[in-house]
């Protein structure tokens, strides 16, 4: 039994080395990611026109938010540009706001978007019917709940003009506002600074493409060759989509750190950030089940499993050497994990440090919501107060 017991430990301790040397490949990306990533504001303008911009901003049920948003893109110091603003069949005050600030705002046009069409995701199709007054050169697609510094046009054009690109996104300060968003978005971060990072989609050889949704400026002639919103119109993290559509027909985009230029809400409270670490499965698993499984124990491993281990092992640590192996190896991968927590909160996000010490809550925070996405993949997905049935549409918004 001795023996038995000795094997199991064994194989626990190879699998926290595993999990360690996974989080120090982790932990360098997320180094690389803070060194290498490239700033908005940082670089040597050349001379360009002042093109056009038409910045599309969709708002569904955004009446906490969307004054200080469009109160920020009104005190621009770019001098061409008109502010499209679509009521997205809102059921608050976000229309009325919208009203008000278009008949003292010449720059602001008010669009109300007709009826969702069977077929697609409603912030697709509210850009889609923006899309239509647009007179601009260029596109920027933001979100309400994103406050724009007042230099932030000016650079976004200068930058794509000067490096001739065709599409630019610009990675903001996240703001978590409640406790769970806190603890969460660390963990979350960690995949997307690494796996997702904008070394990798800056990168020609690399597949990884995709947009923040809260910024991003495309030339109004690559919109329309990949095919515009109506090309991503079920996709259910659209901004992803599109990035990607636009990197794969071959066209030029980059992906810059402005965390000191725009703020955007990630979550604005613990239920959207369930619904959204739930639709983060999604598109995985529309394309492949046996990888969304696998990656969901990839992650329940790396986040979760380390702190269990070092639990279970500080019971019987006096017992037997296997356990004070196990204990030892997992004290190692528990701290890496707070190593690269640490970091997130410090140099990416702007937090607080006290919120990398809730690492092991976290972590358990996102694998239950990866785990009730995969569990409910096949019903109803809410998100922004309407419910999508998504087992009958494929996913294109994540490179697997």
């Amino acid at each position: 039994m001795e023996l038995i017991l000795d094997i199991f430990n064994y194989s626990l301790a190879i699998i926290l080395i595993c999990i360690s040397a996974v989080w120090i490949f982790l932990i360098k990306s997320l180094i690389d990611s803070v060194r290498f990533t490239p700033y908005l504001d940082k670089f040597e303008k050349k001379d360009h026109v002042n093109p056009k911009v038409s910045i599309i901003l969709p708002a569904r049920n955004e009446e906490k938010f969307i004054r200080k948003c469009l109160d920020s893109l009104i005190n621009q110091d770019y001098i061409n540009y008109e502010i499209i603003v679509i009521d997205d069949s809102s059921e608050d005050q976000t229309g009325k706001i919208i009203l008000e600030y278009a008949k003292t705002n010449s720059k602001i046009i008010a669009v109300t978007a007709q009826i969702k069409p069977d077929g697609w995701m409603g912030k697709n199709w509210a850009c889609m019917e923006g899309y239509k007054k647009a007179t601009g050169e260029l596109l920027l697609f933001t979100d309400a709940d994103t406050i724009h510094s007042q230099k932030v046009i000016s650079l976004a054009v200068s930058h794509l003009l000067t490096f001739n690109l065709d599409a630019l996104s610009a990675i903001p300060k996240l703001l978590a506002i409640d406790f769970w968003t806190r603890i969460t978005l660390p963990m979350i971060s960690i995949f997307l600074h690494s796996r997702f990072s904008a070394i990798r989609v800056n990168d020609p050889s690399k597949k990884t493409a995709y947009f923040f949704g809260s910024f991003f400026i495309i030339k109004q002639k690559t919109y329309q060759a990949v095919g515009t919103h109506e090309g991503v119109k079920y996709e259910i993290i659209e901004d992803s989509a599109l990035g990607k559509k636009v990197k794969e027909s071959g066209y030029k985009m980059k992906m810059v750190r402005a965390d000191d230029l725009i703020e955007a809400v990630w979550a604005r409270d613990k239920s959207t950030l369930w619904h959204a670490l739930k639709r983060l499965m999604v598109p995985l698993y529309l394309q492949s089940k046996k990888i969304a499984i696998g990656s969901f124990f990839a992650v329940f491993f790396l986040l979760f499993v380390p702190f269990v281990l070092l639990a279970y092992s500080s019971l019987f640590i006096f017992q037997t050497t296997s356990f004070s192996i196990i204990f030892g190896v997992s004290i190692i991968a528990s701290m890496l994990i707070y190593v690269g927590a640490i970091i997130e909160v410090k140099k990416l996000l702007h937090l607080r440090l006290s919120d990398a010490l809730f690492a092991p809550i976290g972590g358990l925070v996102v694998v239950l919501g990866f785990l009730s996405g995969l569990l409910k993949v096949n019903s109803k997905v809410m998100w922004r107060g309407r419910k999508y049935h998504m087992k009958d549409h494929a996913q294109n918004s994540i490179n697997i």
